[in-house]
């Protein structure tokens, strides 16, 4: 059940970030959750791999490279899936750091630690 909540609650952060970029279409909050499935899979196949190969390079000040991984996932989802559109790179990385944030605050919200 905490997937299908996990994978929920990054689709509500894909929608709302869309909303608010002008950079970024995206077509419905279905589109959304296809977006949150094909990020997670891509996530669990290569940033797992990527972050462990280029360890030494992920002790950036603030996890700046965990950032590039997350936006050339989403840039790797806006190539798949047709209903969904990123203008350019630097909308890509302002995206993934907005969407990273908002899927935290989120998950703070309705996973509140004890």
């Amino acid at each position: 059940m905490s997937a299908v909540l996990n994978l929920l609650i990054l689709s509500l952060a894909a929608f709302l970030v869309a909303n608010f970029f002008p950079g970024i279409r995206i077509k419905s909050f279905m589109t959304a959750v296809v977006v949150a499935i094909v990020y997670s899979i891509i996530n669990f196949f290569s940033a797992g791999c990527s972050l462990c190969s280029l360890c030494p390079s992920s002790s950036l000040p603030l996890g700046l490279f965990k950032l590039v991984i997350n936006a050339a996932m989403l840039w790797a989802n806006d190539k798949v899936i047709e209903d969904f559109e990123i203008k350019d790179f630097s909308t890509t990385v302002l995206a993934a750091l907005c969407i990273t944030l908002v899927d935290s605050l989120l998950k703070w919200v309705f996973y509140p630690t004890p």
